[in-house]
């Protein structure tokens, strides 16, 4: 029956048993189509029925799309994807092609993704680009901003270059950093000193009244000339330096001072499966150290280190011995016995980071527990005794010059350059003449000022003290503490009263001025027992020996 609606439609009431727009359709074992996939369903007999399939599926109803990778065509090693009668092959890293059966021609003429010169390196798997100085990003195609750090003076713009930048001076100014004021370069136009200098990474200043010039380093750079490059801040979860294997015979020595807030990072890892991995793990330091000797051996600083401040990691390692001392304070050691006497390393050393593929390693073998690189300021990096110089280092990625974020980071580096000049500025007379920046200055507590330039002063403090104008008192103290000592896997009979020195010394060090020894009895868990001296800490000063 046909019932009219409104807009000149209609609908059918179909009679029992047919439905449909125009009751076409009986109602049998099809209705509703209970067939997936687009199955056509074909009525067998009353109640009863079957679905005829559309391609690629299969089952009662159609509801299983059939396997089409059972006997794919894809190669080397590459991931079969089912689809709709038709398979995918997802290549491994290195293949394409439809089976994936090409290898990728990494560095090729026709296949050389990394840009400005640019070396290429193929992995087989993947590539590289090794960049050249100024360059990075992943196809070496972002120029560094040199001028981030630029010592530009006097109003001047930072041109940024290739691995340099230029100072484009304002007025009358010049120089390389526009640091020679124009009365400068008109009366000393050939005899000024620092018309001829040769700073490298730093600026050139002739203090008042003398015929010499010192150099200024820039952040992070020290040496006579600012020829070293001493110290960085890693500033990305992937920042790290590579540096040649680490020597460990007959011993290996490394001490670093650096300063993070940030409760967990890699410090140093070198190795494959003998290793040494040093860690910050919940603001702690943590040592993994395997000579070849199962099980590996493992130890934890009772120190917190992730405050802010600056701190003092010594690490020694000598045969199967490992010892760990954190701010001159007790030292702790742990031995991984076994047949194996020597850590042989013939992998980089890695400093502040790792990269994928042997941190991945590192992380599964439980080496290290985490891979996020170290984020904070590494101030200096001693290595078998020698401090390092990054400018020698195979890799640098995402790393800075100095410790820019640290407070007075300026006054905390003293140029070894300026040293000489500073020592006879001592010996002069403290005469102020008149225009000299000095004349009002504010230092206190007996501190020095220094004129650095037209207008400029420093305040060389008293040792301990600290601040802009040397107004921070020190708090160097000695306090006592009572706790089991620990060497070698041995423990003393019973708790030792010892001490350490803590509190600030400006930028100096707190460190222990007078010690005695005192003989402690040691039990070890092989029953054995020994009798060592240990150095008892008495009494505590700032000190600017701080290694």
């Amino acid at each position: 029956q046909c019932e009219p609606l409104p807009e000149r439609q209609y609908a059918c009431r179909c009679l029992p048993g047919y439905h449909g727009n125009h009751c076409q359709y009986m109602i049998d074992a099809c209705y509703g189509n209970p067939c997936r996939n687009s199955g056509t369903c074909k009525v067998l007999e009353e109640g009863r029925f079957s679905c005829v399939c559309a391609p690629g599926y299969t089952g009662a109803r159609c509801e299983s799309n059939v396997d089409d990778c059972v006997e794919n065509k894809c190669e080397n090693n590459a991931t079969c994807v089912d689809l709709v009668q038709a398979y995918e092959c997802r290549c491994s890293s290195g293949f394409m092609g439809e089976y994936c059966e090409t290898k990728i021609p990494f560095c090729t003429k026709e296949f050389n993704p990394c840009r400005n010169s640019a070396h290429c390196v193929d992995h087989f798997t993947h590539y590289k680009c090794e960049c050249l100085p100024g360059f990075t990003g992943e196809n070496c195609t972002m120029n560094i901003d040199d001028c981030l750090n630029n010592l530009c003076q006097n109003g001047a713009t930072c041109v940024d270059g290739v691995n340099d930048y230029i100072c484009k001076c304002s007025g009358d100014f010049s120089g390389k950093f526009c640091e020679i004021a124009p009365i400068v370069a008109m009366l000393y136009p050939q005899t000024s000193p620092c018309q001829h200098h040769d700073c490298k990474n730093g600026i050139c200043f002739q203090p008042m009244g003398s015929n010499d010039y010192i150099c200024k380093c820039a952040s992070g750079y020290s040496g006579k000339r600012c020829e070293y490059l001493t110290s960085l801040s890693f500033v990305h979860n992937t920042s790290f330096i590579e540096l040649e294997p680490l020597r460990t015979k007959p011993e290996a020595n490394i001490t670093i001072v650096f300063s993070t807030t940030k409760q967990d990072g890699v410090l140093i890892y070198d190795g494959q499966n003998e290793h040494l991995a040093v860690e910050l793990f919940n603001g702690r330091i943590r040592v993994s150290y395997d000579v070849g000797n199962y099980p590996v051996s493992t130890m934890y600083s009772f120190e917190m280190v992730s405050d802010g401040k600056y701190h003092i990691v010594e690490l020694l390692a000598i045969k199967k011995n490992f010892t760990l001392r954190v701010n001159r304070g007790l030292a702790r050691s742990i031995i991984n016995e076994g047949k194996q006497e020597y850590l042989k390393l013939t992998t980089p050393l890695f400093i502040g980071g790792i990269p994928p593929e042997p941190g991945q390693n590192a992380f599964t073998q439980w080496h290290l527990r985490n891979l996020t690189s170290f984020n904070g300021c590494m101030h200096e990096l001693w290595i078998n005794h020698k401090q390092v110089d990054f400018t020698n280092a195979a890799r640098q990625q995402k790393v800075t010059p100095g410790c820019s974020f640290m407070q007075d980071e300026d006054q905390m580096i003293e140029e070894e350059g300026s040293r000489r000049l500073q020592n006879e500025e001592e010996d002069e007379d403290d005469e102020i003449e008149e225009g000299d920046p000095c004349l009002n200055n504010q230092c206190k507590r007996g501190s020095k000022c220094i004129s650095r330039r037209p207008g400029e002063y420093s305040c060389k403090c008293q040792s301990g003290w600290g601040g802009k104008y040397c107004e921070q008192a020190p708090s160097c103290r000695k306090e006592q503490t009572r706790e089991y000592y620990n060497e070698n896997g041995c423990r003393s009979r019973k708790p030792v009263k010892m001490a350490k020195c803590e509190g600030s010394c400006g930028l100096s060090c707190c460190r222990a001025r007078k010690t005695k020894k005192r003989k402690v009895r040691l039990i070890c868990n092989d029953g054995t027992r020994y009798t060592k001296d240990v150095e008892i800490v008495r009494k505590c000063a700032c000190t600017k020996k701080c290694y």
